[in-house]
């Protein structure tokens, strides 16, 4: 039985379609993953795509769509009524079938080591995933948003989970 999981990233673009086409395309560049939906919207500024697939896909696809996202997305021109963070906003696993949250959530700490180590863009694990029952509460880790992060980042108890602990100005931080 195939273990299936949902990733649900928000983009910091909800305008520009050719942008948003280009991440998605990365999307359904990897076998096996199926993209659901992409909603874009213009007042937010922010794009929510569905896809899902058996997890170690669907982490490629998303690692993809969090690369292209940094390199097309700038976050120091961006803006928006939606809180945010970075090009990613945030990056959630869910699980759909044959798979426990808990599982789900050591593939969300694969994907953000990911993205901290190879991108070099700092990464925040959340809910299910934070270990840091303090800091889990997606809300609080947005406090102060992608511009309020260049101090924020720098404190010790708001150090990234991975990644450097330096705002990335264009790419900010998911």
């Amino acid at each position: 039985m195939k273990k299936l999981i949902e990733c649900v990233p928000n983009f910091s673009e909800g305008v520009n379609m050719g942008i948003i086409k280009q991440i998605t395309d990365e999307v359904e560049s990897v076998d096996g993953v199926r993209l659901l939906n992409v909603d874009p919207g213009k007042a937010t500024n922010r794009t929510v795509v569905t896809f899902v697939g058996e997890p170690e896909q669907v982490i490629e696809a998303a690692y993809r769509a969090i690369k292209k996202a940094g390199e097309l997305i700038d976050m120091s021109k961006q803006k928006g009524e939606h809180p945010r963070m970075g090009a990613t906003d945030v990056c959630p696993l869910i699980p759909i079938a044959n798979i426990s949250m808990e599982e789900t959530a050591e593939y969300a700490v694969k994907l953000a080591k990911r993205v901290g180590e190879e991108l070099q863009i700092p990464a925040y694990l959340y809910e299910y995933a934070q270990p840091n029952k303090s800091r889990s509460n997606l809300s609080i880790i947005r406090a102060g948003e992608y511009e309020g992060f260049f101090k924020k980042i720098k404190q010790p108890e708001w150090a990234p989970d991975f990644g450097p602990a330096e705002n990335d100005v264009r790419r900010g931080a998911p």
